[in-house]
């Protein structure tokens, strides 16, 4: 055995690898079978295994898959919770009433949602009754976002309500604690921001309300954007 051999045996391979007996095409079937890092290699890839997924029991509830809408190649991510009945419909994640609110957020630091950002959520199908996913439903679709993160490769990553900050962060304060500060996760910026359904049952535009603070940490994000030369 060579030394370099040697070193493998000791310490093991450390490049993350998917099990010898999973093969990629058994990855929607079954939540068992990992999604390593690098799995895909376009997003049209994870597209078409998210439509035939069958690695949780939303599955069996969903009129489709709600994968993304966007820029796949945007400098900001956005991620929600999971897709609503109209998003269920229609195939697209924040349309309706949050999706309106999203969109003149954006558009007002002049983000356009066809060139700056890329919208998903961290599950793809809706839980029944708009429900919060369940801790085994998010560890199942989990691997997905976290290579559609990878494919799309943004400068800033935006959380939208406390399911997609405890999916990214593990962080277990409330989103009304850390909403507008910035965090690092593998080597991206990250900032929770309130979730639009939130802001809709907030409407007050007062100064230290949710959307007033909404309005804060949106210019933030901008400003960010800009310094780190992503527009």
């Amino acid at each position: 055995m060579s030394e370099h051999e040697q070193q493998l045996s000791l310490f093991g391979d450390p490049s993350p690898q998917t099990s010898p007996t999973a093969r990629v095409e058994d990855i929607p079937t079954d939540a068992s079978v990992p999604i390593a890092p690098g799995t895909y290699e376009t997003l049209e890839q994870l597209n078409d295994h998210c439509q035939s997924c069958q690695r949780c029991g939303l599955a069996s509830t969903r009129t489709q898959a709600v994968v993304s809408r966007g820029n796949p190649q945007a400098p900001v991510v956005i991620i929600g919770e999971g897709p609503g009945q109209q998003e269920d419909e229609q195939g697209l994640p924040f349309v309706g009433r949050s999706g309106e609110l999203l969109e003149n957020i954006l558009a007002s630091v002049n983000f356009d949602t066809e060139k700056d950002v890329y919208i998903c959520n961290v599950v793809k199908c809706r839980p029944p009754g708009n429900r919060n996913p369940t801790p085994q439903e998010i560890e199942a679709c989990k691997p997905y976002l976290l290579e559609q993160i990878r494919l799309v490769d943004p400068k800033v990553i935006l959380m939208t309500g406390a399911v997609a900050v405890k999916t990214l962060l593990q962080e277990k304060r409330g989103i009304t604690k850390i909403r507008g500060q910035w965090f690092e996760w593998e080597n991206r910026l990250c900032m929770p921001i309130f979730h639009p359904a939130y802001l809709l049952r907030n409407p007050s535009r007062e100064k230290g309300k949710p959307k007033w603070l909404t309005w804060q940490d949106i210019q933030a994000v901008r400003a960010k954007v800009e310094e780190l030369g992503a527009l």
